[in-house]
């Protein structure tokens, strides 16, 4: 039995090898290659994937590490900031979509119990998919991928009470005593939580960071145990995850903690996409066919217009309203759950499951897409998307200056601002600074440093800065095509102005270089220049290393807030 389950893994784990090899020759997302090795993998070819139980444990098993590494990483300060138009937004999305979903129902002659569940499941996002997405495009740390996570919760809430009243509709159970007893519940897990992660948990870090493998074994007993407890108390396992996550992110090693999670994250998530792919039943559906395709474009096209036209009410650029929009451009796993238990309960016909399928395919194709070239789309439409804004300030776009001619321009302050300002002193020369991190903006506020709060993609970006006398731009954003917008804009605007970039990559140097990088920052080539410098000039004198090492820490403890003065 065991020899059984062994093999079929290894065929699953080879089948997708190949065809995710297939698609990245084709250079298509990864994801798309794992929901389409599920359909290769489904009972209705290889059938590989449909007996087997274990497969759906590794599937929660991914999703759980997921939603925790994406927890690490949202600091409850920045949930705070962004909780009002996360709330506002998602509410106004699954409210709006539902409307829109119900008359589109009644035109193609739904019964309506049917364009009701029909609605709901066009309304509700991949809150798993989003996240990956993100994840792999580093944005989660961006204001509009904060805010997408944000209301991404916000529908799993509204998710969450659906599937308890559809559930005690069916029961006969009492909903008022239902919602009594899930506010308690609540309000205990929320003060175990807040107790936890200020007393317990800054002590049991500390002791299991004396070893990378306790610190790893901690991290995953904390996911496992608390998605678990979540779903013994009818909650669900993603939130226990997400919150298991939240409450470390306060943590020191919160990046030991993620890098060491990240291998097992990637292997049960792939199995997490396999799964989902092969329960895409793909019947008979040429009858629903005009439902199907109408339904997807109003996910394609109408949820991101309605995230685009909310947030743009709120007072957010079209950019950061455009990015986040695309984000709900894809239903949700939860449709096919809603749709399986109305089935259950008698409200719906069995044929709604290969509709949803199919718009579930096509939509979570689509989106995937549009994340991922998400910064292309935006540059053809941004002209005709300025009808979405709101006129007057921005709340993603302030400024904090004295003078409005500045010599030099740093683009992203938390890398490298520290040494660089301190160059620019040197030198005498005023700066300014653009960063798109609301709390790297109040800190260089509090030091009377020139600022404005700004994404430096954004086209307008520029309208309000003064290149008269500007002699250098330098962008510490590792975007190449972020880069690239910012050479061009520069070069038109002030064609003396020394530009200066960040890149990784050797290709990615040379092609900004090509557009007129006056010189490309490579970290590891520096890095790799200045360790052999040492080499050369200490050879074997441990007391030289052991100095600059100390020099080193007490910059690090500077940086970080955490010393004023140099250690010894």
């Amino acid at each position: 039995m065991h020899e059984q389950a062994f093999i079929e893994l290894g065929i699953v784990i080879l089948t997708t090898l190949i065809i995710c090899s297939i698609f990245r020759m084709l250079r298509q997302p990864i994801i798309i290659g794992y929901i389409v090795s599920g359909i290769v993998l489904s009972p209705n070819l290889l059938g590989m994937l449909g007996h087997h139980d274990g497969f759906a444990t590794y599937s929660q098993i991914g999703i759980s590490f997921l939603l925790f590494m994406v927890g690490l990483g949202l600091n409850p300060r920045n949930i705070r900031e962004v909780g009002k138009p996360a709330i506002v937004t998602g509410l106004a999305q699954v409210a709006l979509t539902t409307l829109f979903a119900l008359l589109l129902g009644q035109l193609f002659g739904l019964t309506p119990l049917y364009s009701l569940y029909l609605a709901l499941g066009l309304s509700f996002s991949s809150t798993i998919i989003i996240m990956k997405l993100l994840s792999d495009k580093n944005a989660l740390e961006t204001l509009y991928g904060r805010i997408s996570v944000g209301f991404l919760i916000t529908q799993d809430l509204v998710a969450m009470l659906i599937l308890m009243f559809v559930s005690a509709s069916a029961g006969g159970s009492d909903l008022a005593s239902t919602l009594t007893a899930l506010l308690v519940k609540s309000l205990l897990l929320g003060g175990f939580l807040y107790l936890a992660s200020v007393k317990a948990l800054p002590w049991i870090g500390n002791k299991m960071a004396r070893s990378q493998e306790m610190l790893l074994l901690f991290s995953i007993t904390w996911c496992i145990s608390l998605a678990g407890i979540f779903a013994l108390l009818g909650f669900s396992l993603e939130i226990g995850a997400l919150l298991a996550g939240v409450t470390l992110s306060v943590s020191p090693y919160k990046h030991e903690i993620s890098a060491k999670m990240k291998p097992l994250r990637d292997f049960f998530i792939m199995i997490f996409f396999v799964l989902l792919g092969s329960q895409m039943i793909l019947a008979d559906i040429s009858r629903q066919l005009g439902l199907i395709l109408v339904s997807s474009a109003l996910v394609l096209i109408g949820n991101p217009l309605i995230v685009l036209t909310v947030m743009g009410r709120l007072g957010y650029t079209r950019k950061t309203s455009f990015m986040a929009g695309l984000t709900v451009a894809q239903i949700s796993e939860f449709s096919l759950i809603l749709a399986t238990l109305g089935i259950k309960v008698g409200h719906i016909p069995q044929e709604i499951i290969p509709v949803l399928t199919m718009i579930a395919l096509i939509t979570m194709a689509g989106s995937t897409y549009f994340i991922m070239y998400s910064d292309r789309i935006f540059d053809r439409l941004s002209p005709w998307l300025k009808v979405f804004e709101k006129k007057g300030k921005k709340i993603d776009q302030s400024s904090h200056f004295e003078q409005d001619e500045h010599k030099i321009i740093l683009i992203g302050y938390a890398k490298m601002g520290v040494p660089l300002a301190e160059a620019f002193r040197l030198l005498g020369s005023d700066f300014f600074v653009i960063d798109y991190d609301p709390q790297m903006i109040q800190t260089l506020k509090k030091q009377d440093i020139d600022c404005l709060y700004a994404d430096i993609s954004n086209p307008d970006t520029f309208e309000e800065i003064n290149l008269a006398k500007t002699q250098m731009v330098i962008s510490t954003i590792k975007d190449v095509h972020t880069n690239l917008i910012l050479i061009n804009t520069v070069k038109h605007a002030r064609s003396k102005a020394i530009i200066i970039v960040l890149a990784h990559q050797i290709d990615e140097a040379l092609r900004l270089y090509e557009q007129g990088a006056d010189y490309v920052i490579m970290p590891f080539h520096i890095g790799g220049h200045h360790t052999s410098s040492l080499i050369a000039e200490f050879g074997f004198d441990l007391d030289k290393f052991v100095l600059e090492k100390n020099r080193q820490i007490s910059k690090l403890l500077i940086r970080k807030g955490l010393s004023k003065k140099p250690l010894l």
